[in-house]
């Protein structure tokens, strides 16, 4: 299979990484994650005005570049060795799925402003008691007149406190755990009753709990069909996992390289320790995850267009083994470093927390290993 890139994607590549090295440094990125607003807007702008990458994985009907989940895993892997905080993934990945895929009317309009930089989307799916499946929804959406009324609570809603809109999954019916009866929505964040509680997360982004109390939605905020949007749902977050491994490879990549570097200058005994044999073959273990990763994340973009079972299969794969490269290249490279490893100083401890929020990304590692298992052969571990 053949894995080379066209000379556009390429070109989208030296783009986004030449931008990046020359705004967006380990200190500069650490002043604005420790700053009140945690991110910085001018250069969301300037992803969307500059550099254009906002609309790389969109068609030029809608006024993208005619790219696909290519250009996304692209510009993710980029943003991976940078800990690039701003919400390319809810906004571009996750809300311009849900656009492209649903049918939804206002698609145009809302992806126009994506890729102007004017909207920013945060997935609100998560519930408290639900884990990682995705139809139990306490959050519900009742008719009321031609609208609907939208009451619930919203978990770890990441780049909630940047959204101008959230993407909201709500249960219209059956039980609490059918997979019927789940719908989906387009929500303003400033919509009256709904309410957040923004705080920090560990890897430096930011996140809200997210309260909605009779909240009154249009009947034009309803995406895709009523009660029939959990193969929408997976479909998405499928793309969303596949996107976030190759963000996980720029950020394994860096561990590795960062590792390598540090212990070329660090000396025991008047000599490098990485001239010790039993760390040299701990680096190369750490080389050969890096290269699984990329192979597997590869084959799950190329896959993510396929049939509904080989793209969740293909992308349930690729997050299994980012999930072992993340747990295993970032222990060893704290290990290799030391205590100093883990200082706020230091890059490789927050690419390290990076690694550590990536592998339970929209579930973890043992998460994805029974789902592989069960559309495979047709039961769980």
């Amino acid at each position: 299979m053949d894995f080379s890139f066209t000379e556009e994607q390429s070109m989208l590549r030296d783009t986004v990484a030449s931008y990046l090295a020359d705004n967006y440094s380990f200190d500069t990125r650490r002043a604005a994650v420790a700053s009140e607003a945690g991110w910085r807007p001018a250069v969301w702008k300037a992803f969307a005005d500059e550099l254009g990458i906002l609309g790389a994985s969109f068609s030029e009907d809608l006024g993208g570049l005619g790219g696909g989940p290519i250009e996304n895993m692209i510009v993710m892997e980029e943003f991976g060795k940078a800990l690039v905080v701003e919400p390319y993934l809810g906004t571009v990945v996750v809300g311009g799925g849900f656009m492209k895929h649903s049918g939804y009317a206002g698609a145009a309009d809302v992806i126009g402003k994506i890729i102007a930089g004017e909207a920013t989307i945060a997935f609100a799916y998560a519930e408290p008691q639900a884990r990682y499946t995705w139809q139990d929804l306490k959050t519900t959406a009742k008719k009321d007149g031609a609208g609907w009324i939208l009451n619930g609570h919203k978990a770890v809603v990441i780049g909630a406190p940047w959204a101008s809109h959230l993407i909201v999954t709500a249960r219209t019916g059956g039980g609490q755990r059918d997979a019927q009866g789940v719908s989906v929505f387009l929500v303003d964040k400033n919509a009256k009753g709904v309410t957040t509680r923004d705080y920090p997360t560990v890897d430096g982004q930011r996140a809200s709990e997210v309260t909605f109390e009779n909240v009154a939605l249009g009947a034009d905020a309803l995406i895709g069909a009523e009660g029939a949007g959990l193969a929408l749902v997976e479909k998405v977050i499928d793309e969303a996992v596949v996107a976030t491994c190759g963000e996980a490879c720029g950020v394994l990549r860096k561990l590795h390289e960062g590792t390598l570097e540090y212990t070329k200058q660090r000396k025991q005994f008047g000599v490098p320790i990485s001239s010790f044999q039993v760390l040299q073959h701990r680096m190369v273990d750490m080389f050969i995850q890096l290269e699984q990763s990329i192979s597997m994340t590869y084959m799950a973009t190329i896959k993510v267009t396929d049939t509904d079972v080989e793209r969740a299969k293909a992308a349930a794969a690729a997050k299994v083994q980012i999930g072992k490269a993340c747990k295993f290249v970032g222990q060893n490279a704290i290990q290799l470093h030391g205590g100093m490893g883990m200082t706020d100083e230091m890059a490789i401890g927050h690419y390290f927390k990076r690694a550590t929020m990536i592998e339970a990304a929209f579930g973890s590692t043992d998460h994805y290993l029974s789902r592989y298992e069960t559309l495979s052969f047709g039961k769980a571990a």
